[in-house]
């Protein structure tokens, strides 16, 4: 199994599946079709049911029951990589019984344990990384990976017994779009769980209440010659609220279950610009403060102007799916006690952060996050170990036999 697991993984990193927030296609990137493509061919090979390919990119397949009246359950995975990191020209590094001391990722570009501490957990074991031109794609092609080593092992055990068991690989995870056009009632499961987390024994079951804010300033242009009394500069505007942002209450400043507001991009000219701010908290009436907050605050400088506006757009991007979780525990203890029967100590924590599994549980489909085994992700410093993804398909299979278990 893990030669099988490993040989897939390195596989799918070398298809470039950088989404794309500014492509209006679905998916973004012509390389999240060519993969799965790649997969669907993949997964009839291996004898799946009803495999299909959307025109939207959403890949699905069904491991048939060996026994009736089990409920059927999901897996998901999506195809993408990070919009703000190249994802091409993917080349590995395979690290054998890692010992603990730097690595190089060529040229001037290492992973250090100083760095990066949680290293130490790691020796001994073989570890996969990134060249340090790219990221390496394991979010999420490590999902997809130990997804189908787990059904194709499942399917190939003898006397195996289990329910109706889909998998859906989702296109543009990486830009808020992964389930725009998910079928939740076609998906068939009763719940899923998406394998798109970090560290091994991660399972998270609560994330970030999301909002995209779009702050514009309007100024007015005129030649530099003639400005005096008439020019507004609409980037001084900006640059000047920025400033009043609290300095504290970012994610470089943030921890567990603290909120922030990020500031994702900024753009403009004289005439008019824009600032973009990601908006997270997990209590959802913190929440609604902050977007409160940042609205008043812009009413508030524009008070100060006078000469030009600020106005702002608030839109919510995602909701935290511990309500949503809340009446279904056993979906949450089956996949702890998956853990445990593994040699796996669950950590329960919260995703700073989101999945496709939050928006999918306010859809009807209850959808906690399992580890994948990966670290640093969305960058050149990504890695992660091969045993730790070991136990992520063993889970997997786990949480397959117990809920037969469970229902039989």
């Amino acid at each position: 199994m893990k030669q099988a697991l490993l040989n897939r993984f390195l596989r799918y990193v070398q298809f470039d599946t950088q989404s794309n927030s500014s492509s209006t296609s679905v998916p973004s990137s012509f390389g999240q079709l060519a993969l799965a493509d790649q997969l669907k061919l993949e997964l009839i090979k291996l004898g799946f049911s009803d495999v299909a390919l959307s025109d939207k990119g959403y890949l699905t397949a069904v491991l048939p029951a060996t026994v009736a009246n089990i409920p059927a359950i999901g897996f998901i995975a999506h195809l993408d990589t990070a919009p703000d990191f190249s994802g091409a020209n993917v080349k590995p590094q395979i690290i054998e019984a890692y010992d603990g001391s730097v690595i190089s990722l060529g040229g001037d570009e290492f992973l250090s344990p100083d760095e990066f501490p949680e290293l130490a957990h790691y020796i001994g074991q073989t570890l996969i990384t990134t060249d340090g031109n790219s990221l390496l794609g394991a979010d999420d092609k490590a999902g997809i990976a130990e997804i189908i080593t787990a059904l194709a092992t499942l399917k190939n055990e003898v006397g195996a017994v289990h329910g109706d068991i889909h998998l859906c690989f989702t296109p543009d995870e990486e830009i808020g779009r992964g389930t725009d056009h998910f079928d939740v009632d076609g998906f068939g499961s009763q719940w899923a769980y998406t394998v798109d987390g970090g560290a091994i024994g991660h399972l998270e079951c609560e994330n970030f209440n999301g909002a995209l804010a779009v702050v514009t300033a309007q100024g007015n242009n005129c030649h530099p010659g003639t400005a005096f009394g008439v020019m507004v500069n609409a980037q001084t505007i900006a640059a000047n609220f920025h400033a009043q942002m609290p300095v504290g209450d970012t994610p470089e400043k943030s921890r567990g279950y603290d909120g922030f507001f990020h500031l994702i991009e900024m753009n403009g000219v004289t005439e008019k610009a824009q600032l973009t701010y990601l908006i997270r908290d997990f209590d959802l009436d913190a929440f609604e403060q902050r977007k409160l907050w940042l609205t008043e605050k812009v009413e508030g400088y524009n008070q100060t102007l006078k000469q030009g506006a600020l106005s702002v757009q608030i839109t919510d991007s995602y909701y935290n799916m511990r309500e949503q979780l809340i009446p279904y525990p056993h979906v949450i203890e089956i996949a702890k006690q998956a853990m445990l029967n593994v040699d796996v100590e669950p950590i329960i924590e919260p995703i700073r952060g989101a999945t496709d599994g939050s928006r999918l549980s306010y859809m009807g489909l209850p959808c906690p996050n399992l580890f994948t085994g990966g670290h640093n992700f969305h960058g050149k410093h990504e890695f992660i170990s091969l045993q730790s993804m070991v136990k992520a398909t063993e889970v997997i299979i786990e949480i397959c036999k117990l809920t037969t278990m469970r229902y039989r």
